[in-house]
């Protein structure tokens, strides 16, 4: 059972879609196939924009195919650092040749949106970045009053959305975001292996007049989209059984209905919290800025980190998470992601976790984590 931070469950249907026979790229039957993906992308991005595609690669080659099409040497670029793809944000940034500033904060706790409007006022860069969902820390980043700000300035508004697209409320036209990347092995319960990304009207004429060619041949959107668009440009041999899978993905989502996706995030996120609770277990996030996809789960003092996780995949075959950097050893992060947040995982999990913890010598002042989580709202689980 894979309740860690990713990769997420796959439904049956979609492993069906991932072994169909192949078709050739440029068939004209998956050229279909291809325009189907890009108006449900748009659908599940909550956009119009036309350059709306997946990238070949997992969710790391979408955040450098974000940067290599936008930023040339020397380029301002302030990157938002509250984690570890913050981080990595700012490496890619910086190899890019951009001239990064740093808007950080403490892991586990949210950037100051005034903060960073205040260094966009001061440096006025091409490019301003963000995670919306930090999946080192399991916190969400409120992003509308940063779009609405930098809506009226010439700096791009970049959002990393990976563990959030599908899990949780996504708006990347309302909240005027002007390019956004996601993967598909978290909320939307693909195989990993594609990224998919959103490109804005604006943010599509600044990639036009960059100076210098992307430094990526592979991930240069200026030639990929001419494959995605009318051209049918051939580029590079797309992942053909991924995409199948992508598109099953995406049906499942819809089918769903993104509401009610969400509301079942967060419905199974909150059960998890009460549950955990219950037998003296805290989430170190404050509330309104946990992420319902990805929970950071604080270890008890002078309990085996390490071991917890060893034993509830050997004995119970139950997946979940280390913490990385400052929060090693320091917090579990276990993910209800996509096909895995249902009330049945949340259950078998928290009454796994229980039994491995006295196992370990915790010992609880009540029990019961699973019937808490049971009793504290009613039943919301995934459509079949």
């Amino acid at each position: 059972m894979l309740l860690g931070p990713g990769p997420s469950p796959v439904p049956a249907r979609v492993l069906r879609a991932l072994s169909a026979p192949l078709l050739g790229h440029l068939d004209p039957e998956f050229l279909a196939i291809m325009n189907e993906i890009q108006q449900k992308l748009r659908s599940v991005f909550l956009t119009s924009n036309q350059l709306t595609i997946p990238v070949s690669g997992t969710g790391s080659a979408g955040m450098e195919a974000c940067f290599v099409n936008f930023v040339d040497p020397g380029d301002r670029v302030v990157i938002c650092i509250a984690g570890v793809f913050g981080e990595r944000m700012r490496d890619v940034a910086e190899r890019c040749g951009a001239q990064v500033t740093a808007v950080e904060t403490a892991w586990g706790t949210v950037i100051d949106v005034q903060q960073v409007v205040e260094t966009v006022r001061k440096h006025k860069p091409k490019l301003a970045a963000i995670v919306h969902g930090e999946t080192s820390t399991g916190v969400h980043q409120e992003i509308k009053s940063l779009g609405n700000y930098l809506a009226g300035t010439e700096t791009l508004l970049l959002v990393d959305c990976v563990t959030s697209l599908g899990g949780m409320p996504v708006r990347v036209d309302d909240w005027k975001i002007d390019i956004a990347y996601s993967g598909t092995q978290k909320c939307l319960s693909a195989p990993p292996g594609l990224s998919p990304i959103t490109v804005s009207e604006k943010a599509r004429e600044v990639m036009r007049k960059k100076k210098k060619k992307s430094q990526s041949w592979y991930l240069d959107l200026n030639l990929v989209e001419k494959y995605w668009g009318e051209d049918r440009t051939y580029h590079h041999t797309a992942p053909v059984s991924m995409e199948y899978a992508l598109l099953e993905a995406l049906n499942v989502i819809l089918e769903e209905g993104l509401e009610a996706r969400w509301k079942r995030h967060r419905d199974n996120h909150l059960a998890l919290a009460r549950g955990l609770a219950h037998i003296g277990l805290q989430l170190p996030v404050a509330p309104h800025h946990r992420l319902w996809s990805l929970n950071a789960v604080s270890v008890p003092e002078g309990i085996n980190e390490a071991g917890v996780r060893r034993q509830l995949l050997r004995n119970f075959g139950i997946e979940i998470g280390g913490g990385l950097g400052p929060l090693k050893g320091k917090i579990w992060r276990v993910g209800l992601m996509g096909h895995g947040s249902s009330r049945p995982n949340v259950l078998l999990f928290l009454a796994a976790l229980e039994k491995t913890l006295l196992d370990h010598g915790y010992r609880f002042s009540r029990s019961g984590a699973a019937q808490a989580a049971i009793e504290s709202q009613g039943p919301s689980d995934p459509a079949p």
